[in-house]
């Protein structure tokens, strides 16, 4: 259960915070609650890293997101001088201008690393989106404890692994358990100008350029596939604030006998508008559950991060829906498993068979009701002023 938390609150004296946030669903999450610590303390000011979401809820960017929103050995390799860079900026800038508190959004790697020089300087450290410390170095816990001052988890089963960790851990609800249940998909095809009735498939492939290059080449080979059996079909793509549409449209361009539409972000109207969808593990995987959509997951890394990851990995699935579910409700693809026959062959069965259609969405349902009651940005927002105080 969440906790209730007090009911009134003080307008304090507004400072300095600093926010931290790299990919895509960390930058709106960030964003909303800025947006809500601001208005339990107007005129509070917030300097940092983030992206275009966050940037335009106020943040005074010190760099952007994309320059720390890398993932997987081989693609964070040559980044990391840029990266130590950034990092050293970011501890310069605390140590001059004391923030009263710091958000640091998702992206442990980076963050628990500013988080303990943040400590030595006696700024409050507030993180947001737990690390998945029940994936794998779940030693990590005890590591956080010294650096973290409050531990703000966003699914139901994280508070537990931090007990007797001496972290100060809360579960605050998913930041998409706000969100409305959704409506049929041809309301979405309305609003993005698609026809209402023919097959429509979304293709999720992630919101960096890596992911882009290792799994977005494959999603549209099966999309070929998939037009074979059904020259209906139309496919729509959500790219993401964090990626270009110039970054997207070669791969696009490539494959002209393909109707692919390009969506600038949008990923909720994207997936809602289709009938099936293949979707990058990850964040993307939850708003696809939570738009009640049958869905494919898939997922390519470079094959060093791949063989230290299964070293390290200790879970039974990938997918963050089956994780929640505790059980394999959605396709999960690895690697070789993601090849284009596998993808589009998964596919198919979602839009032809309907009883194994009907099985996941009812596996969606359970996955939505999981993630707690609205509110996750105030409740945060509530967080940071208090440890401000």
């Amino acid at each position: 259960m969440i906790a209730r938390s007090p009911a009134c609150y003080t307008v304090a004296v507004p400072g300095e915070i600093l926010i931290v946030a790299g990919e895509a669903s960390a930058d709106l999450h960030a964003a909303r609650a800025l947006e809500e610590l601001g208005r339990l303390r107007p005129g509070v000011h917030a300097f940092g890293v983030g992206g275009p979401l966050l940037r335009a809820a106020g943040l005074e960017a010190l760099a952007p997101a994309e320059e720390i929103s890398v993932m997987g050995l081989a693609e964070v390799l040559p980044r990391i001088p840029r990266i130590l860079g950034i990092l050293r900026t970011l501890a310069r800038a605390a140590a001059e201008r004391r923030p009263r508190a710091a958000l640091l959004v998702d992206l442990p790697d980076f963050n628990l690393r500013l988080a303990a020089k943040l400590k030595k300087l006696g700024i409050p450290v507030v993180y947001y989106v737990s690390p998945t410390i029940w994936a794998w170095r779940r030693g990590r816990a005890r590591k956080i404890a010294k650096v973290v001052d409050r531990m703000l988890c966003i699914l139901p089963f994280e508070e537990r692994f931090y007990e007797g960790t001496g972290v100060s851990a809360r579960f605050v609800g998913h930041p998409f358990a706000e969100r409305p249940a959704p409506a049929a998909p041809e309301t979405y095809r309305a609003g993005l100008a698609l026809p209402a009735a023919r097959t429509t498939v979304a293709l999720v492939p992630g919101s960096r350029s890596s992911e882009l290059r290792r799994i977005f080449p494959a999603m549209l080979d099966a999309a070929e596939r998939i037009r074979a059996v059904h020259p209906d079909v139309q496919f729509v793509v959500p790219v993401a604030p964090t990626l270009t549409r110039a970054e997207v449209e070669p791969y696009v361009a490539a494959r002209r006998t393909l109707e692919v539409r390009l969506v600038d972000g949008r990923t909720e109207e994207v997936v809602g508008a289709s009938d099936a969808a293949l979707v990058k593990s990850g964040t993307s995987t939850l708003e696809t559950a939570l738009m009640l959509r049958p869905m494919v997951v898939v997922y390519k890394m470079s094959w060093l991060t791949y063989a230290v990851a299964r070293l390290l990995v200790r879970i039974a699935h990938f997918a963050l829906v089956n994780v929640l579910a505790g059980r394999g409700i959605v396709p999960e693809l690895l690697q070789r498993e993601a090849s284009p026959a596998r993808m589009a062959a998964e596919i198919e069965r979602l839009l032809g068979d309907r009883a194994a259609r009907e099985a996941q969405l009812a596996g969606l349902r359970e996955v939505r009701a999981s993630l707690g009651e609205p509110g996750a940005a105030r409740r945060v927002a509530e967080e940071v002023s208090r440890v401000m105080a």
